[in-house]
């Protein structure tokens, strides 16, 4: 897959900073990471897209990790008129109102625990697996859990790069 074969890739490629930028951002909310992947544009596939997206994820300090967990939503509580936001979040809206007032009450108490919100890679997972996630991770440790938020992220963040580099800006 080279730049010339997918838009969203020359987009991202030769998009004005200020653009790109944004575009990062819908991506994934830390500023770092954001900018680490506009300095090494431009890109001549996707692959070497996510392989920078999982570097700079790797790279995140505690404070880009939680600037990073701001830009999503408690699971079950997509944010109101963002489509990303309810399409990775789909199997939520049909659970139960017993599991999803579960989730509500596990979030809390995640989010009590870690001070920030439960974060996986929702696509794909039904609200039970994401349900029993959340129940096995709170016995982490914070540091335990901060990694495997970490594992999280560059998961959504290369989900969310490809349909950025499959569409352009408007469907990231």
């Amino acid at each position: 897959m080279t730049s010339r074969s997918t838009p969203g890739l020359t987009w991202l490629n030769t998009a004005k900073d200020t653009e790109a930028r944004a575009a990062l951002h819908d991506v994934c909310a830390a500023r770092s990471w954001g900018s680490a992947l506009l300095t090494r544009r431009p890109y001549d596939s996707a692959e070497t897209l996510f392989a920078a997206s999982d570097e700079a994820t790797g790279a995140l300090t505690d404070e880009g990790l939680d600037e990073a967990m701001s830009g999503h939503p408690p699971i079950g509580r997509p944010k109101p008129g963002d489509p990303t936001s309810a399409r990775e979040q789909r199997s939520m809206a049909g659970a139960s109102e017993a599991l999803k007032a579960e989730m509500l009450e596990l979030n809390l108490a995640y989010q009590d625990k870690f001070g920030y919100v439960f974060l996986i890679c929702a696509t794909g997972k039904t609200a039970e697996e994401m349900r029993d996630a959340v129940r096995h991770r709170i016995d982490n440790s914070p540091r335990q859990e901060r990694e495997i938020v970490r594992q999280e992220l560059a998961k959504i963040n290369r989900l969310r790069l490809t349909r950025l580099t499959e569409n352009g800006a408007s469907t990231a």
